[in-house]
């Protein structure tokens, strides 16, 4: 099976761009597979360029958005995903990142200028209440994890994004409702979903 770039749920496109991550969450849906929705998303050779994944999109008013969302950490990819958003928004489509939070720790700077209308909403993965919990259910590979996907949260209102949290709800009711706390003390609205068996 080839690596698979681009995948269709609903009527919005989903772009693989990479397999790195700096969480190794619980309940992430990658762990013990290589597969999602029928789709390979392990990428077993080189990533791919703007190019490849523009080529696959083709006509972006055809979906509800384009979704940079796939078994790793999108905010590796920063240029790439920007080319990609240039090209999505010249076609009067619009884009959304999920991402859990760690784009500036793993860029090395505020990503958050850059994301700000290249971006239609940004998704970050609360998921925790607090640092201990966080380090308990994320497993983060970085230092400082849970302040830094607050720190971007914050980052990201004041330059304009259109940001939410998300929390699973396997990390309990009690812990979500803590979430919720954090989010409307943040001024950023707050989406549970449910945890993708």
């Amino acid at each position: 099976m080839m690596d698979t770039y681009t995948y269709k749920i609903g009527n919005s496109l989903y772009v693989n761009l990479t397999n790195r991550c700096t969480n190794r969450c619980t309940f992430c849906v990658r762990d013990g597979k290589t597969e999602y929705e029928g789709y390979s998303l392990w990428l077993k050779g080189s990533e791919p360029t703007a190019e490849q994944i523009v080529s696959q999109i083709g006509d972006a008013q055809r979906y509800d958005e384009i979704v940079f969302c796939g078994f790793g950490e999108p905010t590796f990819r920063l240029e790439p995903m920007l080319e990609i958003c240039a090209f999505v928004h010249a076609a009067g489509g619009k884009t959304r990142l999920n991402t859990n939070g760690h784009g500036n720790v793993i860029n090395g700077r505020n990503i958050a200028p850059l994301l700000a209308g290249n971006l239609d909403t940004v998704n970050i993965s609360l998921n925790a209440p607090c640092a201990a919990e966080y380090d308990s259910v994320c497993r983060p590979q970085i230092k400082n994890a849970f302040e830094a996907v607050l720190q971007f949260a914050r980052d990201c209102k004041q330059s304009g994004v259109n940001a939410l949290f998300s929390v699973v709800d396997c990390i309990g009711q009690e812990a979500v409702e803590r979430c919720r706390r954090i989010a409307d003390e943040a001024g950023i609205p707050l989406r549970v979903r449910e945890m993708i068996e």
